[in-house]
């Protein structure tokens, strides 16, 4: 099965085209462009320089969150009507795991942390049993100070990786014993690695519907939390 995958949770826009066998083509662009702008341009090109036609194509991944609330409804909407424009099957994949699947085969605890805000961070807790990819927690919208008190009650050795880490190294390399972190290029979602996940999901004949398929933010957007404070204080 060859499939093409789309992130689009952070400020990097990245497509793959990969199948069981091979990864065909990555693009990958992390600099201060608009998803709306980035998205369907990178996935032209990658699929002319590859010389493959979209029909060809035998399915969709997309990430599905946590992360940009904006970024990610851009990427929904770009795999759906791909979808139902070829009539192949697509699949969401949650962002945290296509980032912990970076660090394949890691022991020890994998933390990815994605910024989100005001001292708060989108993250879950994975490890590695042989080549299978075990989240050992919820997904969590946590402070940074919660996280670290979290992961030092483990007592196992922390791989952090995602583009919360420069922001927050330098707290958790003085607080956490036995710290590591990923390389700068594994910091980034690979639409590789999204797409082995989303692979592996399609191939066992699972896929989302085109219509009721919504991105999974963890927390409310901040228009939503607007709108709630201000019918609080009608009712005061």
């Amino acid at each position: 099965m060859k499939i093409l995958s789309l992130d689009s949770a952070t400020e990097s826009a990245t497509c793959a085209v990969l199948d069981e066998y091979k990864l065909f083509g990555e693009i990958t662009f992390n600099y201060k462009k608009q998803h709306s702008t980035v998205l369907m341009p990178i996935i032209d090109r990658l699929l002319k320089d590859l010389n493959i036609d979209i029909n060809s194509l035998d399915g969709f991944v997309v990430s599905k969150g946590p992360g940009s609330f904006t970024g990610l409804r851009i990427g929904a909407a770009v795999i759906k009507g791909l979808s139902q424009g070829t009539g192949k099957p697509f699949i969401g994949v949650s962002s945290l795991d296509a980032l912990a699947y970076n660090l394949y085969c890691t022991s020890g605890i994998i933390c990815p942390i994605l910024d989100a805000l005001r001292g708060n961070v989108y993250t879950a807790l994975y490890n590695f049993d042989n080549d299978n990819l075990n989240i050992i927690s919820k997904y969590m919208i946590i402070s940074i100070n919660d996280l670290i008190e979290l992961l030092n009650r483990q007592n196992k050795p922390v791989y952090f990786l995602g583009d919360a880490v420069p922001k927050f190294k330098e707290k958790l390399t003085s607080r956490i014993e036995d710290v590591h972190f990923a390389p700068v290029h594994l910091n980034v979602i690979r639409a590789s690695s999204l797409g082995e996940l989303g692979l592996k999901l399609l191939n066992s004949g699972l896929k989302d519907d085109l219509y009721t398929f919504a991105p999974f933010y963890l927390r409310k957007s901040q228009a939503e939390r607007e709108y709630e404070k201000k019918l609080e204080s009608f009712k005061k």
